[in-house]
């Protein structure tokens, strides 16, 4: 699966397809949001960018996983939200517009955090002989980040019509890359998937739950209100798994490392679907109880 021309210049050309449709629907004003809602935005990114993968390392390092395995795990963990968190924010009635702030600084940050944990992660589990982010990569990485949502940026402000009619095909077109590549990585690795699973199934479960339940439970201490702690804890919690399978696939030239990535992309959305379920509905039971006449 590697070697093909699909991975190896087609899966990047996708993802910059993403990422320009990405900036399709973001404008200045949501990078200015964050003087609005300051404290919302800093706990969000503090919990992404710094608190996950130290959760994610500590998984790794409970499970003895295996050397690109956790080379993986690092990358997902690195790996910013999506438009998908937004989806998921707006169906359990989270603040959209923190969401959107966050994938816009997101996406920025992501062309810097992703080759720092990345490169540290190869070198702490001593998978130099397999990988290496070299100073062309990390190029590369940022050019399939962050030009195309700069692109996608540009041509919204020059055509809003236009930004709003590609919203839908790219956001459909998202959803088909990620299956195929999630079934490609995992069909590509079929001999060796039940052993996968079996190491990182648990892992990345453990994972998707934790970011849920930090982004949420963060939010939720530090006194935000709830539509901001659902927004935080879909931000948190859904990860741009395009991006990292992109980057193991195309860039590290590894399908070990894509398979944390494709596993959490299937867990993903089962779990985040039941957490949002159960934080609104224990909410809506709250106030439920809450409206009803004593005694």
């Amino acid at each position: 699966m590697n070697d093909s021309a699909l991975i190896t210049t087609g899966l990047p050309i996708a993802l910059a397809i993403i990422m320009f449709g990405l900036g399709l629907s973001l404008t200045t004003d949501d990078f200015r949001r964050v003087t609005r809602s300051p404290k919302a935005v800093v706990v969000a990114l503090v919990l992404q960018v710094l608190v996950l993968p130290l959760v994610a390392f500590g998984l790794v390092k409970l499970f003895d996983l295996d050397p690109l395995l956790a080379v993986g795990v690092m990358l997902l963990a690195a790996s910013p939200g999506g438009t998908t968190a937004n989806l998921f924010s707006h169906l359990f009635r989270g603040d959209v517009a923190l969401n959107i702030t966050l994938t816009a600084i997101n996406s920025v940050l992501a062309a810097i955090t992703i080759p720092i944990i990345t490169n540290l992660a190869i070198d702490h589990f001593d998978a130099q002989g397999d990988l290496g982010l070299q100073l062309g990569k990390v190029v590369q990485v940022i050019a399939i980040v962050l030009i195309p949502v700069a692109i996608g940026m540009a041509v919204r402000r020059r055509s809003a019509d236009f930004a709003a009619r590609a919203d839908r095909p790219v956001r459909i077109f998202s959803i088909v890359v990620l299956v195929i590549v999630s079934a490609g990585a995992l069909l590509g690795e079929r001999e060796n998937l039940a052993d996968y699973m079996q190491q990182v199934g648990l892992v990345t479960g453990i994972f998707c739950l934790a970011s849920l339940t930090l982004g949420y439970a963060g939010a939720r201490l530090l006194r935000l209100d709830k539509r901001q702690a659902i927004a935080s804890s879909m931000e948190v919690g859904i990860h741009n798994t395009t991006v990292a399978l992109t980057i193991a696939l195309s860039v590290l030239d590894s399908t070990e490392v894509a398979i944390p990535s494709a596993v959490y992309s299937v867990l993903m959305y089962v779990l985040a679907t039941a957490f949002g379920y159960l934080i609104t509905r224990r909410h809506s039971d709250a106030e439920k109880s809450l409206g009803q006449p004593a005694g």
